[in-house]
């Protein structure tokens, strides 16, 4: 659905479920660079672009009650992977936000997001007539970010209870997939911090993008 002026009501989840088991355990997306975390990071690039923020986490969810966002835990068992918490989201829209259609999904440790990620994805999933819109750069696909249908949801259950489907690839290739491409010049927005590596990197590229 749409608001008074006509924009697309599109909530945002951002998937922080996984054991970080490379950056030696805990949450990636509370560490810091450049002395802001990489959640704050992500948020302020969301924020303005999605109509409201949830975060799916597992665990004591009280350990992100500083965001003040809601915290929905896999409906999965056993850390399935992102796809669990696609589901989480889209079974959260669909009994919190019954007014909206579709979910952007990223990942909570992308901290140089774009800032006109949502408008780019939903202007190829509807000129494209897709289903599913997914970010690319650098010739590589990011299937955890992109717009996700509500209406998918159970068929995502199933794909993921009874199929034991874990590649997001392997699902979005059931259905019409828009994928957009961003550059990566002066740095890559997809850039994602998954070793302690990255995060001396992360220092260095925060400074290309202004802080």
């Amino acid at each position: 659905m749409t608001d008074a002026t006509g924009t697309v009501k599109i909530p945002g989840v951002l998937l922080a479920g996984g054991l970080a088991r490379r950056m030696g355990g805990g949450d990636k997306p509370m560490r810091t660079i450049a002395d802001r975390t990489i959640l704050d990071r992500v948020i302020a690039r969301l924020k303005p672009q999605c109509d409201g923020l949830i975060l799916n986490a597992n665990g004591d969810p009280a350990r992100f009650a500083a965001f003040g966002l809601p915290v929905v835990a896999d409906g999965v068992a056993d850390f399935p992977g992102p796809l669990a918490g696609v589901l989480a989201a889209l079974d959260w829209a669909a009994a919190n936000r019954p007014d909206v259609k579709l979910v952007l999904s990223a990942a909570a440790d992308c901290p140089f997001l774009p800032r006109d990620l949502v408008s780019r994805l939903q202007a190829a999933l509807e000129a494209e007539k897709a289903e599913l819109a997914v970010a690319a750069s650098d010739g590589q696909s990011h299937p955890v970010i992109g717009l996700w249908s509500v209406g998918l949801r159970e068929e995502l259950r199933h794909a993921l209870v009874v199929e034991d489907v874990r590649k997001i690839d392997r699902w979005t290739a059931r259905y019409k997939l828009a994928t957009v491409t961003w550059p990566v010049e002066p740095l890559d927005p997809f850039f994602n911090a998954n070793t302690v590596d990255d995060i001396a990197e992360a220092e260095r590229l925060a400074a290309l993008d202004g802080g």
